[in-house]
């Protein structure tokens, strides 16, 4: 399994702190990053997958002792959040298919089917991203971070917009990474959504 180590992590807006002196370690089970709205949950993740950067500190991804490059965890990495969004003129079945060819990865008619059916959203592969309704787009959102077997999994607010139904399948698709062993990384401040994991660190 994949393990992350922070180590003194620091990020401003504006000068306006955000999270300073940030050091934590995590190397089995499911993280949790809580915090209310504004704590910095999300900036958190967007700097651990490299789509931020920090003015200080530092951190590492090792796979069996050895440290990862950027490239090496970017390409290990799948991500869920209301801030990333799919193509609202392609389908579902389509905006699975070009993300696994843009990975250069083969397109399987059966996985991405399957990937669709895990996220309770079958009837709808053949549909527009963009005539779904914005829990029907977080499904197909987490389908999405997962289309790629990846072994880090980013979940980012996972129950927004989310009934009861959508989040029991957040907790049995959380659970079926973990016994998989992937890392997963859920920020959130559903206490629900925290419950579920192994380890939280609080902003």
């Amino acid at each position: 399994m994949i393990s992350l180590s922070v180590q003194g992590l620091s990020k401003s807006y504006n000068r306006k702190p955000i999270f300073s002196d940030l050091s934590f370690e995590h190397t089995d089970g499911i993280l949790g990053v809580s915090g209310a709205n504004g704590s910095g949950k999300s900036t958190l993740l967007r700097c651990l997958a490299y789509l931020s950067r920090a003015q200080k500190g530092s951190f590492k991804w090792v796979d069996k002792d050895v440290e990862l490059s950027k490239e090496e965890i970017r390409g290990k990495i799948g991500y869920a959040a209301p801030y990333i969004n799919l193509y609202d003129e392609l389908t579902v079945y389509e905006n699975l298919e070009f993300l696994l060819q843009g990975a250069g990865l083969t397109t399987q008619i059966t996985h991405i089917n399957s990937q669709i059916d895990q996220v309770q959203m079958k009837d709808h592969r053949k549909k527009l991203f963009k005539s779904l309704s914005t829990g029907q787009r977080q499904r197909v959102k987490i389908a999405a971070a997962l289309i790629r077997k990846p072994d880090v999994i980013f979940l980012d607010e996972p129950g927004s917009n989310l009934d009861k139904a959508g989040h029991e399948l957040i907790k049995k698709i959380v659970n079926m990474q973990k016994a998989k062993n992937k890392l997963v990384i859920i920020a959130s401040n559903d206490p629900k959504e925290i419950k579920l994991c192994d380890q939280v660190i609080k902003l």
